[in-house]
């Protein structure tokens, strides 16, 4: 199969996922939400919008414009899935597919389900894919691997796969940075950087970047849109959990009721809570900014990623930015 015929494969999945009706949406959330409580039917539909955006023709021609894909021997490409949105390993199967490669996809057992019916239709629309994908519980033949995990996991990783070529990712989150010049529709919008797939992903908004006496209390009422976040189980939890802390810790805090505030240099907040921190002027944010940049996938504000785009990423927007198709390339 050469490139046009795997581009237009893709193309045909992009076009059959934004033909599925409410229906049937519905249904294989409520599957997916079985196998792990935090996938439900906002955020897988959220999923498979954000795929069907980038597998656009126009895109993935522009995309891969820039690279030489016709393998002469494929590789056989190890890619090990997490788990913690809906179907974060799918960038990492179009690249490995659509560079010529063979995919070998451990997937997370937090999220078999979307993964595997993505995997089906693939294979119905063009069944010569059947022979580039299969689904392994180990990974004990590959030339190449590409992981996604946690810091810990990533040191497994590199213990097992170390002496393969690879791609191996840590922990990472998203910040945002605020002027003071931002519009309501903005700071509405940033709500969804923050608030979507619970803020599990690593595109999810965790740290805000704001100017001296900058009172994030103006922004709460912009984000009330959001509020239904705490009548999850697994969120409210931590949200329980992280408020009490403060609380016994007499930690100085702001609560909207379903999002916890607090002041600190750290970057990585957990669920139920962000974080926030205040620069003087351009050039310490700068600082700021470089001394987190191993830490951060994305940075949303005027000259960044727009807020509310933060999980619509452009398939040539890579994860750590690292150049996935590259690295496929590299093993021709």
């Amino acid at each position: 199969m050469n490139l046009e015929s795997r581009i237009d494969a893709f193309v045909r999945l992009g076009s059959k996922i934004e033909a599925l009706n409410r229906t049937e949406l519905a249904e294989i959330a409520v599957q997916a939400k079985v196998q792990n409580p935090w996938f439900d039917q906002p955020n897988v539909e959220r999923a498979f919008r954000g795929i069907a955006f980038m597998l656009k023709r126009e895109k993935l021609s522009k995309w891969l414009a820039n690279y030489t894909l016709q393998p002469e021997v494929p590789r056989i490409v190890g890619v090990i899935m997490a788990g913690n949105i809906p179907l974060v390993g799918f960038h990492d199967l179009l690249c490995v597919l659509l560079s010529g490669h063979l995919a070998a996809v451990k997937v997370s057992a937090k999220d078999t389900l979307l993964v595997t019916r993505v995997i089906e239709w693939l294979i119905q629309l063009e069944p010569t894919f059947k022979r580039s994908i299969q689904v392994c519980e180990k990974l004990d033949q590959i030339d190449a691997v590409i992981c996604t995990g946690s810091d810990n996991t990533a040191r497994y990783f590199d213990y097992y796969f170390g002496k393969y070529p690879n791609i191996i990712r840590k922990n990472r989150t998203s910040v945002a940075v605020l002027d003071g010049t931002e519009t309501a529709n903005e700071l509405q919008s940033l709500g969804t950087d923050i608030f979507s797939y619970f803020g599990l992903g690593c595109r999810n908004v965790s740290k805000l970047y704001t100017p001296s006496g900058y009172d994030l209390r103006d922004i709460f009422p912009a984000w009330e849109g959001w509020e239904e976040v705490i009548h999850h189980n697994k969120y409210k939890n931590n949200y329980d959990y992280h408020k009490a802390i403060l609380l016994v810790n007499k930690e100085a805090h702001l609560d909207t009721g379903f999002l916890l505030v607090r002041e600190t240099e750290e970057i990585v907040a957990p669920t139920g809570l962000i974080y926030q921190q205040s620069y003087r002027e351009r050039d310490q944010l700068r600082e700021l900014l470089d001394k987190q940049e191993d830490k951060i996938q994305c940075i949303i504000g005027h000259g960044h990623i727009p807020f509310g785009k933060a999980q619509s990423p452009e398939p040539w927007e890579y994860a750590d930015g690292v150049d996935t198709m590259d690295f496929l390339k590299d093993l021709f």
